[in-house]
């Protein structure tokens, strides 16, 4: 028997770019709903983001983040298509957009305008800095928002400048957030019958996902610093060299600690300041200098061989061509292919559903003829 898609029946107008936006409307079309994508005639910005570029001419950034919705281009210039976007809009359960405050608002498709027609609307906003405050017209990216929000300030060797992350963190981070608001309210709607404006913010969920950091400045009032691939509070817990790569090593308690010890024949857990972790983090320094004068002595192969077998926390620090070619991530079927293009499957699974990969991320318009048909039906 089939699996059901657990978002089968539920429609989404995407009127949102770039990245945030538009992951939470593919992670909706992985689960199933039908989202159509609007797109101006000139199309999402990230299509022409590369090299490289698939034989359609496709960016692989756009693909990465449009998997499974349908296109339609419209001219928000132009009235007829306004009309046909309110349209499309009446007919949502969900709509996503990510304009500049206000900026739907001339064409009837905020969210006022929008709930006067539709008042079990669930309407997802996506912006910078959230649709009030000093911030709330400035125009942003993710790597602004990196900045501004601290974790480039935590991010990097400790003696070198600010990182950003490899990839757009924030952006990330605020389309899985939205979807967790919109499936809340999808859950509340059934039993209220009431939609909702979800107003998402990048800089929020920044400030969010800092997490044991931020809540460390506001116990201290000290700013934590940025320290490379050690941990704060927790020790071994970082990068080690091994004679021929890099891996880490992650002791989470003071039993792992024991574990790593016994799995490598040292004695560092009977001494008494390498104890508990509380006097690892004291000596920190001492400890560190004398793991890695020692684990330079073995392979990468062979240390991590041990520690498996101990149960002690730790891997090899992979490129995204060994991490996506892991023995572990192809017995998870990680990637999926769709007519010749490779791409990375949503990590969700379920036993009772499946999810929706019968399509490629759609070609500019792709769908406009056939979406204005069924509306003039």
């Amino acid at each position: 028997m089939k699996k059901k898609l657990p978002l089968s029946g539920i429609k989404v107008l995407e009127l949102a770019r770039v990245l945030a936006g538009p992951w939470a409307g593919q992670l909706l079309a992985d689960l199933g709903a039908d989202v159509i994508k609007i797109e101006s005639p000139i199309g999402d910005e990230t299509r022409t983001w590369g090299p490289p570029f698939h034989d359609d001419d496709s960016s692989a950034y756009f693909q990465s983040t449009n998997r499974g919705k349908r296109s339609v281009v419209a001219n928000f210039k132009n009235k007829d298509d306004c009309q046909m976007v309110r349209q499309l809009a009446k007919r949502a359960d969900i709509i996503i957009e990510n304009f500049k405050v206000g900026g739907l608002t001339k064409y009837g498709l905020d969210y006022t305008n929008i709930k006067k027609e539709s008042p079990s609307i669930i309407y997802c906003s996506v912006t910078c800095f959230g649709q009030n405050g000093p911030y709330a017209s400035r125009p942003g990216y993710d790597f602004i928002i990196q900045a501004m929000g601290g974790i480039m300030d935590l991010t990097g060797e400790a003696q070198g400048e600010p990182q950003k992350s490899g990839v757009a963190y924030a952006d990330i981070f605020t389309g899985l957030y939205s979807v967790i608001a919109i499936q809340s309210a999808l859950l509340a709607r059934q039993t209220i019958g009431q939609g909702t404006h979800i107003d998402m913010s990048l800089f929020d969920t920044q400030l969010g996902v800092l997490a044991n950091q931020g809540a460390s400045y506001l116990k201290t009032r000290v700013s934590p610093k940025r320290m490379g691939n050690t941990h704060p509070v927790i020790v071994p817990y970082q990068k080690f060299d091994t004679h021929d790569g890099s891996i880490i090593i992650a002791c989470g308690n003071d039993n792992q600690f024991e574990k790593l010890c016994i799995a490598l024949g040292w004695e560092l857990h009977s001494q008494r300041k390498y104890r508990t972790n509380k006097n690892r983090v004291l000596n920190r320094h001492t400890l560190i200098n004398l793991m890695q004068k020692r684990i330079l002595l073995f392979s990468k192969t062979e240390i991590l061989s041990k520690l498996h077998a101990a149960s002690v926390p730790s891997g090899s620090i992979n490129s995204v061509e060994e991490a996506l070619n892991d023995e572990q991530a192809i017995h998870r079927q990680i990637v999926y292919e769709i007519d010749g293009i490779s791409a990375i499957r949503s990590p969700i699974l379920f036993d009772t559903f499946s999810l929706n990969y019968n399509y490629l991320s759609p070609k500019l318009g792709q769908h406009t003829a056939e979406i204005k048909e069924k509306l003039n039906n």
